[in-house]
């Protein structure tokens, strides 16, 4: 792996890693398997937890029957060993709030929910942001940072086939969640020090 540097933006920390490092998701390879593996589920902002709460009775008419049932018996969100709000899972594999199509891709319930129009919520930011990896930091700065996942390799690869940097590939979620202005900064940051 390249060393990377950090590039102060405003009140952010930004990994050169999401200018120099390429990525697409490659659902055909991966079959959502980041909605599968690991120790916890997906993070959760404190607003989050709120739209759960209150658009669970549209989300669930998507769930599958075990989503339903983990979310029943452990809450709408739980706290992992970190102490993190996350997702529940069922049976500690993947998160309650996924579901399988025909191919056996693991998808998000709550994302077919706003597809459909029944929700305002979109998915946890923490999902849409993946492999973007966002950090509160004391001093109150926000450190944004790749994580680079042997799960993902295909992603990476098909990113950087296709040259698409990785926050390019982001730019929806990462304008969503910051705004447009600071995007014209990540992409002036860019033009300045990478093209």
């Amino acid at each position: 792996m390249r060393e990377h540097t950090i590039i102060e933006i405003d009140n952010f920390l930004v990994s050169s890693a999401i200018f120099t490092e390429h990525f697409i998701c490659d659902l055909s390879k991966c079959k959502g398997a980041c909605c599968i593996i690991g120790d916890s589920g997906a993070p959760l902002e404190d607003s989050e937890c709120n739209l759960l709460e209150m658009e669970l009775n549209s989300i669930s008419k998507y769930l599958t029957p075990e989503g339903k049932e983990t979310i029943a018996k452990e809450g709408i969100f739980v706290k992992d060993r970190d102490g993190d709000i996350v997702t529940p899972l069922i049976n500690g594999e993947e998160c309650a709030y996924t579901y399988f199509d025909s191919d056996d891709n693991c998808l998000c319930s709550v994302e077919k929910c706003f597809f459909a129009k029944e929700t305002s919520f979109r998915k946890p930011i923490s999902c849409w942001l993946y492999p973007i990896r966002v950090s509160k930091l004391s001093n109150g700065m926000t450190a944004l940072n790749l994580h680079q996942w042997h799960i993902c390799l295909d992603a990476f690869a098909k990113g950087k086939k296709e040259g698409v940097p990785v926050f390019i590939f982001l730019k929806e979620p990462l304008t969503f969640a910051f705004g447009e202005e600071f995007y014209s900064k990540l992409e002036l940051a860019y033009d300045q020090l990478y093209k």
